[in-house]
């Protein structure tokens, strides 16, 4: 009798050491499953995150604005600086290799060197290097200039046959005390060649923040 009791008591202890071995493995395998999960979620996160972020970049990339010009005086430059201001754009400006000094600027002077340069359309004014990549990183660009006898500066005759503005939107504004800009518009849209060109606008010397919004609201651009 004693020997059956005795063979019971130890079948009874392997079966309850068995159970509790099975619930602990079943326990690591849980933890483990867990932690994988984890792992593996954040890995995914952090992907989507930085795919958004890379995304959210090139977008603002394609959609980058600028405003280039040429102000032999000071007086283009600021309605530039206004434009870029009101635009958030990144402001240029076109420096001649050869500044323009007053004598060079006498509207009465037939020799003076921009009546001369003004008379010859062939004549293309040297510029100093653009630090920008502007046929890659702007999708929208402001080109400003003074109205000089009527037309653009030959200064910019040299800046639009310098560069591929496929697929970009120009927008031409001029400075001047009463021509209008639409002569020196036709002729840098036919100069450029390429480039969605839209209607341009003269300023004055004194145009206000508001005038510039108010022309902007009024553009076809984002």
């Amino acid at each position: 009798m004693k020997k059956i009791i005795s063979m019971l008591l130890i079948s009874i202890f392997t079966v309850l050491g068995l159970v509790g071995c099975g619930e602990e493995s079943s326990n690591n395998e849980t933890v483990s499953t867990k932690e994988i999960s984890e792992a593996e979620t954040s890995t995914v996160t952090n992907e989507v995150e930085t795919s958004d972020i890379q995304d959210t970049a090139d977008e603002s990339s394609d959609e980058k604005m600028l405003v280039i010009y040429f102000s032999a005086t000071g007086t283009t430059k600021g309605v530039a600086e206004k434009i870029a201001s009101v635009t958030g754009a990144d402001l240029y400006e076109i420096v001649p290799k050869e500044p323009y000094t007053d004598e060079d600027l006498n509207y009465n002077d037939d020799g003076s060197r921009a009546t001369k340069e003004q008379n010859d359309p062939d004549v293309r004014p040297e510029y100093e290097d653009i630090q920008l990549d502007i046929e890659n990183d702007y999708s929208t660009i402001f080109i400003g200039y003074p109205i000089w006898w009527g037309q653009e500066p030959r200064i910019m005759d040299t800046f639009v046959e310098s560069y591929n503005f496929e697929g970009k939107t120009i927008i031409p504004f001029c400075t001047s005390g009463s021509s209008g800009i639409e002569s020196s518009s036709a002729n840098l849209v036919e100069k450029a060649g390429t480039g969605n060109w839209l209607s341009g606008n003269r300023f004055s010397g004194s145009a206000t923040e508001d005038e510039i919004k108010n022309w902007i609201s009024g553009l076809e651009i984002d």
